[in-house]
């Protein structure tokens, strides 16, 4: 029997090598991955899905999700979750975090009357401060507490200055994050009267100088800042019990059972060590409604 070229010996064993190792990583694996998945982790493999009290889906326990009404203001009598940078706020198919770091302090205040580079009105760009500032403004309003910050003004912005010149002692000192004809948070720098921010004026010569203000913040981190997935479903201990108050107001409910709700759906650590307490805000909505 002739045999066959080695040429032809090599591509038929590549050949048998390649349909063995389909059958094995591509056939064999997944379905014993998946299996074992279905078996010990049900829930979990299957998307971790959240039910209300009638069995209709709304949602996954892995996934946070915004609590609004439809103009985008909180709805009072369910607990908010934290902010999110994920598209228009957790957009699983635009997970991201801000990208803006802690220098990350100057806005650049919108020009009236000006448009963007596609026509519309330019808004401007606000610094991860002044979001921070803001949204700490936004809760303390909506709980009834002091939303004030210590690098925060009073309206809500980053207390930022621009000093000029950027050495030596200062001539002029502008509150650059507070567009006119706002008062600016503090009446002078250093001998020099502050002035309000006036949009379009180009401050880059000058030197930044943060102000640190007295106020104790009272608002949690994680209430003022975004997760890196933009996607977190959980907020801390401490925001559920800043939000309790209102919630059993708006629900007509006792606080002490509201805060036995917050306490049942609260996880410790992982593995007893790792991370933090963490309350998962979609599963505490819902328990909410079933009462």
């Amino acid at each position: 029997m002739q045999r066959l070229p080695s040429w032809i010996n090599r591509h038929l064993a590549a050949l048998r090598a390649l349909l063995v190792l389909t059958v094995i990583t591509g056939v064999i694996y997944p379905l014993v991955a998946t299996g074992v998945a279905q078996a010990v982790f049900h829930d979990g493999a299957n998307g971790s899905i959240v039910h209300d009290k009638a069995g209709k889906d709304v949602g996954s326990a892995l996934l946070g999700q915004r609590f609004t009404d439809a103009d985008g203001n909180p709805v009072r009598t369910y607990f908010q979750s934290r902010p999110s940078a994920a598209g228009d706020g957790y957009d699983p198919t635009s997970t991201a975090a801000s990208n803006l770091g802690p220098e990350d302090v100057l806005d650049v205040l919108p020009v009236p009357g000006a448009k963007d580079d596609e026509g519309n009105p330019d808004t401007g760009r606000q610094s991860l401060l002044t979001q921070v500032c803001a949204r700490s403004k936004a809760v303390g309003e909506l709980e009834g507490v002091s939303g004030a910050r210590p690098y925060c003004t009073p309206d809500g912005v980053g207390a930022v200055l621009k000093v000029f010149p950027a050495t030596g002692a200062p001539t002029r000192a502008v509150s650059v994050n507070q567009a006119c004809p706002a008062t600016p948070f503090i009446t002078t720098y250093q001998g020099v009267k502050v002035e309000c921010g006036k949009p379009g004026d180009d401050h880059a010569a000058g030197r930044t100088v943060t102000v640190r203000g007295t106020a104790t913040a009272v608002v949690p981190p994680d209430a003022v800042t975004a997760s890196g997935s933009g996607l977190d479903p959980d907020i801390s201990p401490a925001y559920a019990a800043l939000q309790a108050p209102r919630v059993a107001r708006e629900r007509g409910l006792g606080l002490d059972k509201v805060r036995a709700l917050i306490e049942r759906n609260t996880t410790g650590r992982g593995l007893g060590f790792m991370g933090e307490p963490a309350v998962n805000v979609l599963s505490l909505n819902l328990a909410l409604d079933r009462l």
